[in-house]
């Protein structure tokens, strides 16, 4: 019997060494990286400079606690706020804990705006998290029946719909939106942007915080540092977590204008959040982004993965949808996917599902044209061999 609590249905292979976007299992054999840990190594494997600074770090101060000023993260808050439009940063240490943080901020500024049920809309297909109020931001009751009751405050509509948005109008306790630029876990999918600007100049008109979880789709992964940017729709509030440390933990909430100054002493808290060696990794991070033409490669990636995976696939019809942005991929097929991820490590590649039938590929900004081109081919041969087992 496991000693770790049963929580996830691991794959029979343990990875015990990494560089770019290539993986060693136990064995010795190699695997490309198709997945970047969901999305947090968008910098590869051990990426020398994240792994400078924080090995240097580690040998100066690798923690004090937010009782004392930390140099550290007053850069690298800087650093984001100047990157972003921002105006103040709250450090944490995921994404689910900088949605905690997003939820709190704004039914605070609902408070101090006088609402005596501060509500925020969340969408159909959206996850958020697992702790209790990211969670009753999730969608989907299979995940949240077994840990009712959830928090009330949230109002769910349909994606893509702004006039589900515009009927709830009426509602005077709403306070803010929140929503993910592109759904990852909800299947990969980008939202339109005429609905992301509609909702923008809806959230102006009515005095409501826009806020976007960009935990999956920022720090590079969308071909700008944050989705956001590429959309040209700024929210109120930002939260991101996952590529932010390339592997070390960290997560922020980010906001703009009122939503900045919402939190004071004593509303909110965290142990280890915006640590000196968290830090160390997120400035590492941002400055590695800012300094390189790595950004304008997700697209280049991205078009030379999918040209050959097309090139390798067998049955075009095996393939319903090719969605997402950047190197942000979703793949849905039509072919059974029970064994689609076990069949693509047996060809020596990582990759995952969501939604139930979307192939989702992460792989890292550093990946080689070859490395991308080898991914789409496996991909591409593990849908070739679901297809052929469909009946």
């Amino acid at each position: 019997m496991s000693v770790i609590m049963p929580t996830y249905k691991r794959l029979p292979v343990a990875f015990v060494r990494g560089r770019g976007a290539t993986l060693w299992d136990a064995r010795g054999r190699a695997y490309l990286d198709g997945l970047s840990g969901i999305a947090v190594t968008n910098l590869g494997h051990c990426h020398p400079r994240v792994t400078q600074a924080v090995v240097e770090q580690a040998a100066e101060l690798a923690h004090t606690s937010n009782l004392f000023r930390i140099p550290g993260q007053e850069q690298l808050g800087a650093e984001l706020t100047s990157a972003t439009g921002m105006d103040a940063v709250f450090f944490c240490n995921s994404g689910t804990e900088a949605n905690e943080a997003a939820i709190k901020l704004a039914r605070r500024h609902g408070h101090n705006r006088g609402l005596g049920q501060p509500t925020i809309v969340v969408l159909e297909g959206a996850f958020h998290g697992r702790s209790l109020g990211a969670l009753a931001a999730t969608a989907g009751e299979k995940m949240k029946t077994p840990f009712a009751p959830l928090p009330s405050g949230f109002l769910r509509v349909p994606r893509d719909d702004l006039q589900a948005v515009h009927d709830l109008t009426s509602n005077r306790d709403i306070v803010a939106v929140l929503v993910e630029p592109v759904q990852g876990e909800g299947g990969v999918r980008l939202l339109d942007p005429d609905y992301l600007q509609g909702l923008r100049t809806l959230c102006d008109d009515q005095g409501w915080l826009l806020m976007f979880d960009e935990v999956q789709s920022g720090n590079g992964r969308c071909g700008a540092l944050y989705a956001f940017q590429r959309l040209q729709i700024a929210p109120d509030v930002l939260i991101t977590a996952k590529g932010l440390g390339n592997g070390y933990p960290i997560g922020a909430c980010m906001a703009r204008g009122a939503a900045s100054q919402a939190l004071g002493a004593g509303d909110h808290g965290t142990t280890f959040g915006g640590s000196p060696l968290a830090c160390a990794a997120g400035s590492a991070v941002i400055n590695t982004l800012a300094d390189s033409a790595l950004l304008s490669s997700a697209d280049v990636l991205r078009e030379q993965l999918l040209s050959s995976f097309r090139a390798h696939l067998v049955d075009a019809a095996s393939v319903a949808e090719v969605r997402g942005l950047g190197l942000m991929i979703g793949i849905e097929v039509t072919v059974p996917t029970e064994n689609l991820v076990t069949a693509a490590l047996e060809l020596g590649v990582v990759i995952n599902l969501t939604a139930g039938n979307t192939l989702r590929l992460l792989p890292p900004l550093v990946m080689s044209a070859a490395e991308a081109e080898q991914l789409g081919k496996a991909v591409a041969e593990a849908v070739n061999r679901a297809s052929e087992e469909t009946p």
